[in-house]
C-alpha cells in the first residue's frame, strides 16, 4: 500500500488516550504491581512436664485441643513425661496462642499445674 495516506480522525470521536478529551499523547504504560506475600511465621506449641498432672489428663488435653488420636496423644504424653517437654503441634501465631490459652485455662479449671508454651519455629 505504498503511497496511500490514511487521514487521522479529529473532533470528539478522536481518542488521544486522555479520558477528559484533552490532547494527551495516547501512549502510556500499565504497570501491575504484585504485592509480595510471605508465609506467616510458624510456632511450636509445647507441653512441659510436671509431677502432679495425671497422664490421662494430658492425653485428654491433646485429644481435645490438638485433635490428636488416642495413640498419638499417648505417644506425645510419654515423650513429655520422659524428656520434660514435647511438641503438640505447629501453628500460625494466633492459632498457637489460642491453643496455649485453652490448654492452660482448662488445666487450671481442673486444678492441674500443667504448663503449655509456644516458641517460634
Amino acid at each position: 500500500m505504498a503511497g496511500v495516506t490514511v487521514p487521522r480522525a479529529s473532533g470528539p470521536d478522536r481518542n488521544d488516550g486522555d479520558a477528559t478529551g484533552g490532547t494527551g499523547t495516547g501512549t502510556g504504560t500499565v504497570v501491575k504491581t504484585r504485592p509480595k506475600t510471605k508465609k506467616p511465621s510458624m510456632y511450636r506449641v509445647l507441653l512441659l512436664n510436671d509431677d502432679y498432672t495425671p497422664m490421662e489428663f494430658v492425653v485428654h488435653v491433646l485429644e481435645r485441643f490438638f485433635n490428636k488420636s488416642r495413640e498419638a496423644a499417648t505417644e506425645i504424653m510419654l515423650h513429655v513425661h520422659h524428656r520434660g517437654v514435647g511438641v503438640c503441634g505447629v501453628y500460625t501465631y494466633e492459632v498457637a496462642e489460642t491453643k496455649v490459652t485453652q490448654t492452660i485455662d482448662f488445666a487450671r479449671r481442673h486444678q492441674h499445674p500443667l504448663q503449655c508454651t509456644m516458641e517460634k519455629e
